[in-house]
Order: structure tokens, then C-alpha cells, then sequence
């Protein structure tokens, strides 16, 4: 495996790029605002906890699907398996 920009290529899989939990991470903060987000994972599944206001007043599946927006088409592309749980920030401030 090396990097390159931030990207990480997997050896047998030339050209493949395997993305960081970081990145998933950057990628959620940068497309709606969030009091918290954790983001783990092995470059293929992740687990996301994901603390928005906008979550409030929505149903599960709803926050679930903003996650989906902010995130875009790399959930087609990059990411291949994201859990996640969404929480709103009295719920996070509960748990």
C-alpha cells in the first residue's frame, strides 16, 4: 500500500483507491454542519457517528439520507459500506 495526496492505493489493486476514515469524516463536515463526527474504519467498512442539528425533527431514515447528501456520489464510488448512527445534539449530550 502507499499514498499519494492523502489517497491510499491498495497493492493488488492498482489504481484502486481505497479512502481514509478521515477523508469520510472531512467529507461530512464539509457538506452540513455538525456539533460531532467520528469516523472509523478498515478502507472498505465504516462506522460513522454523526452529531447535527438537522437532524432534529427528522426520522431515521431522513438523517440518514442528509448524511447521504453530504456525502454525494462517493457513496457510489468510494465508499462502499458506511454504518452510522445520528444523533441530535440533546441526544449526544444523553447518551
Amino acid at each position: 500500500m502507499f499514498v499519494d495526496n492523502n489517497v491510499y492505493f491498495h497493492s493488488l489493486l492498482p489504481g484502486v483507491r481505497m479512502i481514509t476514515p478521515e477523508q469520510i469524516k472531512h467529507y461530512i463536515e464539509q457538506g452540513m454542519p455538525c456539533e460531532h463526527v467520528e469516523v472509523s474504519g478498515d478502507g472498505h467498512h465504516f462506522e460513522a457517528v454523526i452529531v447535527s442539528t438537522e437532524f432534529q425533527g427528522r426520522s431515521r431514515v431522513q438523517q440518514h439520507q442528509r448524511v447521504y447528501q453530504a456525502l454525494g456520489d462517493r457513496m457510489k464510488s468510494e465508499i462502499h459500506a458506511l454504518s452510522m448512527q445520528t444523533l441530535t445534539p440533546e441526544q449526544w449530550k444523553n447518551a
